[in-house]
Order: structure tokens, then C-alpha cells, then sequence
């Protein structure tokens, strides 16, 4: 949700004021506008699914590029339609995302076919980008320690089509035992003090304090000693936060060099809008001979943006790149006759022989062998294909999304601003008469989710936790 600030909204911490004052200067005054003014909508565009162009042709509201992110737009201010309430979103057709935070995965670059783990991903943001950009191809662990906050995660990546997702929620120490040297790119999104919320949320300034900076850095500390151990010699790390303090960024970042000489900061490509870090604003014993002005600093009153600092930094030694083994299990044999009975009848692309997961009744495609997570639990272990139901087969809300049109035998093709689409996501069903069984609900030929015609009446099978006017239970 976006909020406006308002009169009601607390102060900027004092503390804060002062430091940001003294580290400005003469752009304070223009610092703190920015912070007071309306904020932007980012909207990310999910390329699995649609191009740059094909977009702009069809959105319903208008767009303004972001500078850094070719797949990345503004929502103009006076936009009349709510991208968030929009079917398109429903389709995974776009992400809403600070534009700042978009450069993560511009900066990581990741690649398809890597191993590429977002250490806390939720509730996908840069997990989406992360996965699109490497076309579904390759391995993408997406973690979060809060095991509450999987579910968001979970379904974000099932919007957006992605199959090659491990979902998890561990300590980034137990995965640097189980998976040493791991991935051929990490990113952390490290837990901060969320200066750059304090236009968006204003309960970020009422929760900042001193001491949470402080403690921040500390714990940031820790969590890049548990990363370090999981990128791949020639591999690299993207530090991240959504803050301003230099003792979350800069000397965050110093202190790992200090304490890792096996990484180094890799000097970014050049980005319109980005200031190079400060290594000024930190002590001159910590910063001394480290090129810290390779970190970025994106500034709201600059850019377009809430705030962000990056540091990219690489690990030495012989590139090679990671080989996580392959899924090769068979279809089990007791879902096999319903598996292929659906396929037949349903999908025109070919059933995979290989790479089939059955956890308890739930059928997946993982994109690695169990033998590569094991003792470790993944909340989601790849693409959900579907479960049994009382010796029925009921494909699953992500494989509908991961689909094309081509894909299927039958669509059921809505309109974007048409009544159906709208009783369909509040679960209705729909009076279309039609070929009987199994099809694919699409909005402008974009999957939305799965409808079974009987009798000539569509029964809604849209997941009902998504469903428009839906109460979640807390």
C-alpha cells in the first residue's frame, strides 16, 4: 500500500535530523522534501510473461521509465486505475516495487542457468526479478528466516510464472554449512533500520532509535559472515539496504573487507541517478585504502526512489561454475494413470519423464535432486504441478500461471475491464457454455487460473486465499 504523509505523521527522529543535516550539507533541505512529498508507484515489469513494448501498448495507466531498470516503470501520479487492484497483476504481469529497489538484480546480473540465492527474499520483490531475469532456467533459492513471511513469497513467485524456486526458511548459517560455496551469486537484503521507509511508512520513524542502527550494523555483520561462505570462488555478492546510515553501509561493508580478503568491491557499471558511497562519512582507520566509493547511494531527492545503498562484491580465486545436481526421478507410479490422464486431455506440451517430487499429496517439478537439500525442509520445493484429491487429479494454481495459451487445449479468454473477469477472482462461477473438462482462464491472453466446464457452467477454481473480498485469517 502506498500511503501519502500526512499531519499526522511523526517527526523525523532528532537524532536522524542532525545526522542527516551534517552529512548533506547544503542538499539536507532537499533531502527532507523529498521525504515529505507523495511517493512514487514502481511497477516491475514480469518479462517471463510480456516485453517492455508489448506492455506500454497495452497498460491502462500511463508509465515513466526508470532510468536504471528497462523493465522498470512510474505509475503517473494522477493514474486513475490501481495497478494493485488490476487483473493484469493478478496474471503476474508486474510487480509493484520501489523503483530504487529494482536495481539490485540490474547490479547482480544474474544469468540463466546459474545457482542464485536470495538469502531473505520475502516477499519477493527482488526474488521475481532475480527469477525472470534468468528465464526460469537454472536454480533460484529464495530464503527467509521468518517462516510466516514464506507464504507471500511463495505466492509472488507463483504469480509470476516461475518454476526453478526453491522456497526456504533457514538461519543463513545453516545454509552456509549445508551449501559452502554454493551459488554462483548471493544477494542480501539485509535487515536495516529502514530509513529509506520513512516517506512511505511512518512507522518506520516512529520504531527508528540510535540503538537500532546500531544493532543493525551488528547483525548485518553476521549475516554477510554466513554469505561469504555460500558464493563460489569467481561469484559474487550484493550487499543491500534501504538505509541511509553509514554505519549499515560503508562501514558495514569495510568491516567485511577487513575480515574476508578474499572479496573485493567490484566497480559498477555506470547508472543514472546513482552517487558513489562515502567512504568520508566513516572512520578513517576503518576506510583507509578500501575503494568504498564503488558502494552506490541512490537519494530520493536525486532520483526517483526511497533509497537504497549496494555494494557489489566479488570472491577471488578460479571461476567455475556451480553444478547442482538434476532432478531424475520418474513420475510416482500411484499418481501416474491421473497424472497423464490430465496431461492427455488438458495440456499440448509434453509430460516431463523426469524430475517429479511427490511431497505427502502434492506433485512438483524440482529444478534439483533432493539429494542437494536434504536434512533441510524447503517450504516449496519447485513447481507445483498439482495434488490428489479423493483419487482425483486437481492441477495446481502455479502451473496455470507458468503456462501459455499454446500450452493448453482450451482457453477461456476474458476481458481486462469486463464483468467476468472480475466475477472470476471473486471466485464466481461462470454461465459459458463450452467444450467440457479442464481449461485455462486467461485475461487478454495472459493466464489468470484454472476453470473445469461441466454442463456449460465454468466452476471457479481460483485459489480461494486470493479471491477479491477474501479475509485472511491471521
Amino acid at each position: 500500500m502506498h500511503t501519502r504523509p500526512s499531519s499526522s505523521d511523526p517527526p523525523f527522529p532528532p537524532p536522524f535530523v542532525q545526522r542527516m543535516r551534517t552529512l548533506l550539507g547544503e542538499e539536507a533541505g532537499a533531502f527532507f522534501a523529498s521525504l515529505e512529498a507523495p511517493p512514487r508507484i514502481g511497477l516491475r515489469l514480469n518479462t517471463l510473461k510480456v516485453s517492455p513494448d508489448a506492455f506500454r501498448a497495452l497498460s491502462p495507466f500511463p508509465l515513466e521509465p526508470v532510468p536504471w531498470c528497462p523493465e522498470g516503470f512510474l505509475v503517473a501520479v494522477d493514474a486513475e486505475v490501481r495497478p494493485g487492484r488490476h487483473p493484469y497483476h493478478a496474471a503476474g504481469l508486474y510487480y509493484l516495487q520501489d523503483p530504487s529497489a529494482m536495481a539490485a538484480t540490474v547490479l547482480l546480473d544474474p544469468q540463466p542457468g546459474e545457482a542464485v540465492l536470495d538469502l531473505a527474499a520475502a516477499p519477493g520483490g527482488k526474488a521475481t526479478h532475480l527469477a525472470a531475469r534468468m528465464r526460469n532456467q537454472g536454480l533460484l533459492v529464495a530464503n527467509d528466516v521468518v517462516r510466516g513471511r514464506t507464504r507471500a513469497l511463495v505466492e509472488n513467485l507463483e504469480r509470476f510464472g516461475i518454476t526453478h524456486a526453491l522456497v526456504t526458511s533457514e538461519r543463513p548459517e545453516r545454509l552456509a554449512d549445508r551449501w559452502p560455496e554454493g551459488f554462483d551469486r548471493v544477494l542480501v537484503d539485509a535487515p536495516c533500520s529502514g530509513e529509506g521507509l520513512f516517506r512511505r511508512w511512518p512507522q518506520a520513524r516512529r520504531e527508528w532509535r540510535p540503538t537500532v542502527v546500531a544493532g543493525c550494523a551488528l547483525r548485518q555483520q553476521a549475516i554477510l559472515d554466513a554469505a561469504a561462505r555460500l558464493v563460489r570462488p569467481g561469484g559474487r555478492l550484493l550487499y543491500a539496504t534501504c538505509t541511509f546510515a553509514p554505519e549499515e553501509n560503508e562501514a558495514t561493508v569495510a568491516h567485511f573487507l577487513r575480515q574476508h580478503p578474499d572479496f573485493h568491491l567490484v566497480a559498477p557499471p555506470p547508472l543514472p541517478g546513482f552517487a558513489p558511497g562515502r567512504p568520508d562519512w566513516i572512520a578513517p582507520e576503518l576506510a583507509r585504502g578500501l575503494p568504498l566509493e564503488r558502494c552506490l547511494r541512490l537519494w530520493p531527492h536525486r532520483a526517483p526512489g526511497e533509497g537504497h545503498f549496494f555494494a557489489l562484491l566479488e570472491r577471488e580465486g578460479p571461476s567455475a561454475p556451480v553444478l547442482w545436481p538434476q532432478a531424475d526421478a520418474p513420475l510416482p507410479a500411484r499418481l501416474a494413470r491421473l497424472v497423464e490422464a490430465f496431461w492427455s486431455a488438458t495440456l499440448t506440451r509434453p509430460l516431463p519423464l523426469r524430475g517429479w517430487l511427490l511431497r505427502r499429496e502434492h506433485l512438483f517439478l524440482a529444478p534439483t535432486a533432493p539429494d542437494a537439500w536434504e536434512p533441510l525442509r524447503p517450504v516449496r520445493a519447485g513447481w507445483q504441478v498439482g495434488r490428489l484429491a479423493r483419487h482425483r487429479f486437481v492441477p495446481a494454481h502455479a502451473l496455470a500461471l507458468a503456462l501459455r495459451p499454446s500450452d493448453v487445449h482450451h482457453t477461456l479468454d476474458l476481458e481486462a475491464d469486463g464483468p467476468e473477469v472480475a466475477a472470476y477472482l471473486r471466485g464466481e462461477p461462470l454461465d459459458l457454455p463450452g467444450p467440457a473438462g479442464w481449461l485455462l482462464v486467461t485475461v487478454d491472453g495472459f493466464p489468470l487460473g484454472w476453470g473445469k466446464r461441466v454442463q456449460g457452467i465454468v466452476k471457479n477454481h481460483y485459489p480461494h486465499a486470493l479471491r477479491r473480498g477474501h479475509i485472511r485469517k491471521p
